[in-house]
């Protein structure tokens, strides 16, 4: 049986030098903001719930951890991108992250804006259709981020042979 790749057909690369320091911060913003969110949407988690609705407080405190969960994926993601030109569905991933915060924001804060099912002087609730619209925010972050993976980068340099591989 023949080898499949002939030595004029293998060109070296060098391996990927990602930037660890930007993928760090990003992560460790990623984690902040994921213990942000658990603080407002779970705040019995901590000893510090005080309600036994989740109020405007609660749901503000979930939104910033949501932003910092997603401020922090933006940073670790676009990381993996290192001396590439991003894609144009890694693009439409980004305006896809930025519309599902949107979406969140604007059905979690519905009460407050005044457009939600308990107007303002009644006490803000968080009712099952702001849950399920800050779900569906939710859901288009998670697709935006998997927009924003370099799939094509890492297949790759998953299919081209390492350069510093022993020869045989």
């Amino acid at each position: 049986m023949k080898d499949q790749h002939s030595a004029a057909s293998i060109t070296p690369t060098l391996p990927i030098r990602l930037p660890l320091m930007r993928i760090r911060v990003g992560l460790a913003l990623t984690l902040i903001g994921f213990l942000f969110f658990l603080i407002g949407a779970r705040p019995d988690i901590f000893g510090l719930d005080r309600s036994p609705v989740i109020g405007f407080v609660q749901i503000a405190v979930f939104l910033v951890g949501l932003a910092l969960m997603c401020l922090g994926g933006y940073i670790s993601l676009l990381a993996l991108w290192k001396g590439l030109v991003t894609s144009i569905t890694a693009d439409i991933g980004l305006r896809l992250v930025a519309t599902g915060y949107v979406i969140a924001v604007f059905t979690g804060m519905a009460d407050i804006f005044g457009f939600g099912s308990h107007p303002f002087p009644i006490v803000p609730y968080f009712g099952p259709y702001q849950a399920l619209g800050v779900l569906s925010g939710e859901i288009i972050i998670a697709v935006g981020f998997l927009m924003l993976v370099p799939y094509a980068h890492i297949r790759a340099h998953r299919t081209s042979p390492p350069s510093d591989a022993p020869a045989r």
